[in-house]
């Protein structure tokens, strides 16, 4: 299944972890009844992780991963008829997805973590979402360095989407995501998120991904607010994401999609 038309109204991604180390929840509830629940709160999408990417975190192996993610997209799918979308940067991981159900292949390293990955998306013949990152993610947040972020984000973005293209992924297939928070500081993320409209201008619709994100906190420390949690940071994610939807993101990758799809549906009534 294809992903619902994204050109009349921006998508809602909802983020289940099927791990035990995630930043937001460290894997606190069960991951099909978390999907379920944010299925009846409006996610368009889900998307299903079995590995963490958080600053730190160490590699699981594919077995793991699989062993992992493969019952919650059965359980799902068995309830659902949505897309579901498998986050992992291993082609071996995103075939067992995908023939447990998966249509959307969500990759931190857009397809270059493995020789096999651009082959592999390719014959799975789904929808992919290219993501920039700089480094991997035990060490992507010690010192990240750009000398234009905007530009180095966008050129190596356009980069990866043309090998896709070369290795048989189709153009209409492919999404771009600027990897907020991946290997980025706090001035980083910002420039990032204000050239929204710049990276969604290249013909590939743009995801938006900042939920929950430490730069958050960050901001809220260098502004003398007290640092937050994960959870307390759902103002700053509705504030980022409504500001890319505004410059031109067709889709946005939240824990909190009750809240998202109340704002989304205000924005649109303004607009």
């Amino acid at each position: 299944m294809g992903l619902p038309d994204h050109t009349a109204y921006p998508l809602i991604m909802g983020v289940i972890n099927a791990t035990p180390d995630s930043f937001s929840d460290g894997g606190a509830y069960d991951p099909v009844a978390q999907g379920l629940r944010l299925i009846a709160e409006g996610a368009d999408v889900l998307d299903i992780g079995g590995e963490s990417t958080r600053p730190g975190a160490e590699p699981v192996s594919a077995a793991e991963e699989i062993a992992r993610v493969v019952p919650v997209i059965d359980a799902l799918r068995a309830r659902w008829s949505g897309p579901l979308s498998i986050d992992t940067l291993k082609p071996e991981v995103a075939r067992a997805a995908f023939a447990a159900g998966a249509t959307l292949w969500n990759d931190v390293t857009a397809l270059s973590h493995s020789p096999d990955s651009l082959a592999t998306a390719a014959a799975l013949k789904g929808q992919v979402i290219l993501m920039h990152m700089q480094g991997e993610p035990r060490t992507m947040q010690a010192a990240p360095h750009y000398d234009d972020v905007v530009a180095e984000v966008e050129a190596y973005l356009l980069n990866r989407a043309e090998a896709a293209i070369a290795a048989g992924v189709a153009r209409e297939n492919i999404w771009l995501d600027p990897g907020i928070g991946f290997g980025k500081t706090l001035d980083h993320n910002l420039s990032l998120i204000r050239a929204t409209r710049r990276l969604a201008s290249h013909g590939f619709p743009l995801l938006m991904a900042a939920s929950r994100k430490r730069f958050i906190a960050a901001l809220e420390d260098r502004e003398g607010a007290p640092p937050s949690d994960a959870t307390q940071r759902i103002g700053g994610t509705l504030a980022i994401h409504l500001y890319a939807v505004q410059n031109g993101a067709r889709m946005v990758r939240v824990h909190d999609v009750a809240e998202m799809r109340q704002a989304l549906r205000l924005w649109a009534a303004l607009a």
